[in-house]
């Protein structure tokens, strides 16, 4: 049997051959569902070999390194697995992605692990941001020596990084306003806000756009001062605690980071229970859902910004541009009604 050509791939997958070598050479520029088919077509052809083998022969080979938060945060293990699966079906093409853990918020850990990273000059650094001046620096310094920056869920300044890949989060931060405001209804109440750390972007957008909504649209609710707690279930639930101990009645609480199993043991069950909007869609969050503990979750897909961070670095590896409205992450929103 004569080996399978890029025309196999082609009539089998129903498209042209110029799509078929932009799937190969990790263009983004190519629509999910139709790279899914020539895909599908390479791996029944057994192609995908024989691509591997002229990467080996072109001496091609790519690796990337991802650093992300270590610790009980579910989306965050749940990225992990995302980028892990997307990998494995990369390896025959010669390209190597590599997980690290750090703690969370924890700039000095972060710095480094990217200079550990950056010693071995990878292709490609795929991390969650925390922005301090020491980051920013060593960011400098990876990319000087050529390695592709990618700011994954967090960002940083725009002019340090190649791409960011992750939700506005401004806008998820005015989207949740508009919830929980609505929620609340139009009698005078408090609103307390739950985050991480402001020294991560995303958290800080989150709590921008929330402020803006919340001034412009819901006066009457008083925002109280955002509570700090690291993303820690049992921080959460100490700080959620005594706020409600010191206010007696709070009508509703944004918690715009992880931590949240210390939140649903502060807050009592329902009917008593303030309005809540959380992040991320969790085995957690589902059943506090479905269980009338929460109100809301805004969600961003873990699966699609792991695919699009690996897209993102391949494409900058080979020098090749990408579609950038295809690596656009946007957000959902779950109700009890509408999980899936």
């Amino acid at each position: 049997m004569s080996r399978p050509t890029i025309h196999d791939v082609a009539r089998v997958a129903g498209v042209s051959l110029s799509t078929v070598d932009r799937v190969l050479n990790g263009r983004l520029s190519v629509r999910h569902a139709t790279r899914t088919r020539v895909e599908e077509a390479i791996r029944d052809l057994g192609y995908l070999r024989n691509s591997a083998a002229a990467n080996l022969s072109r001496r091609r080979s790519f690796r990337f390194e991802f650093i992300l938060p270590s610790g009980a945060n579910s989306f965050m293990r749940m990225l992990e697995a995302e980028v892990r699966n997307y990998a494995a079906g990369l390896r025959a093409d010669n390209v190597t992605v590599t997980l690290t853990q750090v703690p969370p918020f924890d700039a000095p850990a972060l710095v480094e692990c990217l200079k550990r990273v950056g010693a071995e000059e990878p292709d490609g650094v795929a991390f969650v941001a925390v922005d301090t001046p020491a980051v920013r620096d060593v960011v400098r310094g990876l990319a000087s020596k050529g390695s592709k920056i990618v700011t994954l869920v967090s960002d940083l300044p725009s002019d340090l990084r190649d791409h960011f890949v992750g939700i506005d989060n401004i806008w998820a931060g005015r989207t949740a306003a508009g919830l929980l405001g609505r929620f609340c209804g139009r009698s005078r109440g408090r609103v307390a806000v739950v985050a991480g750390s402001m020294v991560v972007q995303d958290h800080a957008e989150r709590w921008l756009g929330f402020q803006q909504v919340m001034a412009a649209d819901f006066p009457h609710l008083e925002l109280l001062s955002i509570l700090e707690a690291f993303d820690d279930a049992t921080m959460v639930e100490t700080q959620v605690s005594k706020l409600i101990s010191d206010y007696g009645r709070v009508t509703g609480i944004y918690s715009l980071g992880a931590g949240n199993r210390g939140l649903i043991a502060a807050i009592g069950d329902p009917p008593a229970r303030p309005h809540v909007v959380v992040h991320e869609l969790t085995e957690h969050s589902r059943r506090w859902l479905q269980n009338d503990r929460i109100d809301a979750v805004i969600r961003q897909d873990p699966a699609r910004e792991a695919r699009s961070a690996i897209r993102t670095l391949l494409a900058l590896a080979n020098g090749r541009s990408f579609d950038m409205d295809e690596n656009r992450v946007g957000i959902e929103i779950f109700l009890r009604d509408n999980l899936p």
